[in-house]
Formats: structure tokens, sequence, C-alpha cells
């Protein structure tokens, strides 16, 4: 055969690297208390890129049934399997990788046993340790402490001014390991971290799903813009002041991208709404459920929901999903001229079938008289109202008091242990059409971008202020807020 007659042979080699890219996020190691297996599996809900199997003075017949069902959990949703420590067990289980300590097997050792294919990280303190793991051929390091921990003994604790220091001085990606939780995770990411290690912060939760997925958050930070996608699931305004517009106005001015189903159309202007037409429900659901398995989105955000039958069915769609995303719930209930934008029977099923499902829930002081059938009139009303509406389901609760008088309009967060108080200005114009939805939406962004759940609010109540402020007037009734100059003075 000539050298021109040979047939091609197309050859492609796999470099580290490659097999190294899904060590990102949220690495969370198991602790020894009941349930495990439920706790995980709600922990992989929420977006865990990487369980490691840690089976401290547990007999090794019981490791190979709990590891076994442990791997069946990762491969459903498609996360890597490690074992700590033990070759053995991570051989007999067929484990993605295994994970060793300094004390531990090397690199080689496991390498030889376990194959090429499989990931190996070690366990370091500084940057010796690690650029040695790396040059044994180690896929990964885990790094630490970063903060002290009540997981073990802490001898070693280069905090994150030591990850930073070894950052650029090896190519793996860095596991950062040690007291760490939502609260302090920016920092630790910001210093170089790929993935942080966490253990109690997330399987301790009441909701893992909700704490594993506010750390997947976070890694967001760091990404280009438009930075997090936020699926908003609303009425359509034409006057474009409130619903749908506003929302897709305030995401992408705030730099994230904007997808839409829309559960009404409203003939509606400054003055009021005229008519509305609602939308089929199979046809919303047709709209999320078309934008959800094609689009990376991050955040739900909810306005208009209209009839009882389009609330159900995005409660049982929620519920449905493999994935668990998180949900921030305006429960618009009526517009700023007084139609009633929510169907009489509808506030029920939103109560039993939705409100659970609220990462966070944003009523305005009417919306919770409504939904919990009382009246609130000072800050005090406003604090227990968030921990009746948290008690009805909802993950955390923002209760807006602009309907207050005074000369401040604050605001009531309420996360489950804490209540955290946003003031600002109170303006007297009748320039607030939209408020609802749009501080909804920067909130759903905010979270989007990789911004905790307080600071997220912080920022979105920077930004309605501003836009309530800014608002020039336009029509003859309530007149929309100006999100343009508002998103151009926050980001300055």
């Amino acid at each position: 055969m000539s050298e021109k007659s040979m047939p091609l042979r197309l050859v492609i080699t796999t470099p580290k690297t490659i097999r190294n890219r899904s060590i990102a996020g949220v690495y969370l190691i198991t602790d020894q208390q009941d349930d495990l297996l439920k706790r995980v599996a709600q922990a992989l809900r929420g977006g865990v890129t990487v369980l490691q199997y840690r089976a401290k003075d547990k007999p090794y017949e019981f490791c190979l049934e709990e590891g076994s069902q442990l791997k069946q959990l990762c491969s459903r949703f498609g996360s890597l399997f490690i074992v700590n420590d033990d070759l053995r067990l991570a051989h007999a289980l067929d484990a993605d990788g295994v994970h060793l300590g300094q004390e531990d097997s090397s690199p080689q050792q496991a390498r030889e046993l376990l194959g090429p294919d499989k990931i190996i990280g070690v366990s370091t303190h500084n940057l010796d340790e690690a650029l040695k793991a790396e040059s044994d051929g180690a896929d990964y390091l885990g790094f630490g402490a970063m903060y002290p921990t009540d997981s073990k003994s802490i001898t070693h604790m280069p905090g994150t001014s030591g990850l930073a220091a070894i950052r650029d001085r090896v190519k793996l990606p860095i596991v950062a390991i040690g007291g760490i939780s939502p609260a302090n995770a920016c920092r630790v990411i910001e210093a170089g971290a790929d993935a942080v290690a966490v253990i109690s912060s997330v399987l301790a939760a009441p909701r893992p799903e909700v704490a594993a997925t506010e750390l997947r958050l976070l890694f967001n930070r760091l990404a280009p813009y438009p930075r997090g996608a936020i699926l908003t699931i609303a009425g359509s305004d034409s006057g474009g002041g409130a619903g749908i517009q506003a929302d897709l106005k305030t995401i992408t001015l705030l730099g994230s991208y904007g997808a839409s189903a829309i559960t009404a159309l409203t003939a509606q202007n400054t003055r009021g709404v005229k008519s509305i037409h609602g939308i089929p429900p199979s046809f919303v659901r047709d709209q999320i459920d078309t934008v959800l398995t094609d689009l990376p989105i991050d955040v739900i955000k909810t306005g208009m929901l209209h009839t009882p039958a389009i609330i159900s069915l995005l409660a049982e769609y929620l519920t449905e999903q493999s994935h668990y995303y998180p949900v921030v719930i305006d429960p618009v209930m009526v517009a700023k001229g007084g139609a009633s934008l929510l169907e009489l029977d509808a506030v029920s099923i939103f109560q039993q079938a939705l409100l659970p499902q609220a990462y966070l829930l944003t009523p305005n002081i009417p919306e919770a008289e409504r939904l919990l059938n009382c009246r609130i009139n000072n800050e005090a009303a406003m604090e227990q109202a968030t921990r009746q509406l948290h008690s009805m389901g909802a993950a955390n609760v923002l209760l807006k008091g602009g309907h207050l008088s005074g000369g401040d309009a604050v605001d009531i967060l309420f996360d489950g242990q804490a209540i955290h108080r946003f003031s600002s200005e109170r303006f007297f114009t009748s320039a607030t059409h939209g408020t609802g939805c749009s501080f909804a939406s920067a909130i759903a962004a905010y979270l989007a971008q990789g911004e905790p759940l307080k600071e997220a609010v912080r920022l979105g109540k920077n930004f309605i202020t501003n836009a309530i402020r800014l608002a020039r007037p336009m029509g003859k009734g309530h007149g929309p807020i100006n999100h343009y100059l508002a998103a151009k003075e926050t980001d300055q």
C-alpha cells in the first residue's frame, strides 16, 4: 500500500487536566450520623459535584454495603464518588477515586492498584507538601485547614492567605477544607479554591439541598458576564412597568441572563389593568420545561401565577425535578391600581403547595396579611410574620415594609435563625409601579451571581431604592421606576 493510499488514524490523547475538570464546586464529605443516605441524596440534589465517603471505625462489610448505595446515588446525580484513605475499599467499590492523607499510601501506590483513570487526591498543608503531591502524580490537592472545625483535630491552619500563596505555584485543582460555611466560603473561593470541602454545614442543615445550593451558587462570582441565569415565571405587563418586562429589564441591566415563562397577558398601563388573558397551564409547563431542559438556570423567580392550576403545576413540576432550583417567590396578588392578579381560590393552594418550595418568599405587607389572615402594623408584627411564614415552609422570608408609615422604609429578613433589618429612605412618590417584581428579580440576579442571601438582599434593596428615587414622570397613574439609572448607579 502506498503512503498516499494509507488510511488516516486519528489518535486522541487525554491529558490529566480533562480528568480533573469535575473537581470543582461543592465537595461533600460524609459524617457518621444517622440517615446518611437520605441526607446525602438531598445534598446531591442541591448540586454537590464530589462526594467523599469517610467511614471511620465502621466494619468493612458495612462500608461495602453503604458505600455501594452512596455510589449509586452519585451515579444518579452525575457526581463523583471518592473514598477516603482506604485503597482496598476504593478498589472493591470501583470508586471514581481515592483521597489520601499525608500518612496514607502514596499516589504511586494508589495508581498501581486503582489504574490510570481513577482520581487521586492528597491532603496538603503547605507549599512543600503541595508541590510534592503534584510531582507524585496527584490529580487534585486537599488544602487546609481554612478555619477551625469540630470534625477533626487541627494541627495545620494555613487559612485563606496560605491558599492564595500556593494558588499560582501549583497547576492542580485545589479543594479547600476546614470550617467552611456559606458565611465564609466567598473568601475561600476568591483566594483560589476550585472546590470547597464541607461536612456539617450541609449535612447538618435543616435542608441539605438548600445548603448545598447556597454554596454552589457562590462559585458564580468568578464567572464572566452575563453572570448567572434566571428563569422568571410571571405575567406580562403591556405597560412595561411590572411583570415579565420589569423582571427581564432588572436581570439584564444587573448583568445576568434572563429567560421567561409567561402565565398571563394583561392589558394595563399606569392607571390600572383593563383585562387579563390567562395562558393555558399546559403551555406554561411547556415554556418552563423547554427552558430548564436546555439553559443552565441558576435561580427561578416567580411573580403573577394567576390561577390555582398554574400554581399546582409549578409546585408539582419543581417537586419532580432531580435538580433543586432555589425559587424566589414574589406572591403577586394585587396590581398597584387595585386589580386582583390572583384568583381567590388560588391562595390556599399557594399556601399549601408552592410556599413550602420557596427559597426566598418576598411578600409586601398586604400580601403577608392575606397569607396569614392577620394585621401587620409595625416592625415587631413584621418580625412575627416572617417567623410564621417560615414555619409554613419557606426557607427564608423577606417581608417588605413599604406600606407602613414612617421616615424609613424597613424590610425584615428571617433566615430561619436570625432577623436581619434593611432600612432605606422612604420616597413619597406615585412612581412605584413594578417595585415588588423588580426587587425580587434583583435579589434573584445577585443570588445567581454568587452573592450570599443577606448580601443579595442588601444589594437588591439598594437597587430598588435608587430605582424609586430616580424615577421619571411617565403615564397618568402609578408610574414605573427607573431600572436603567438605578442599575447604572449600582454599577458605580
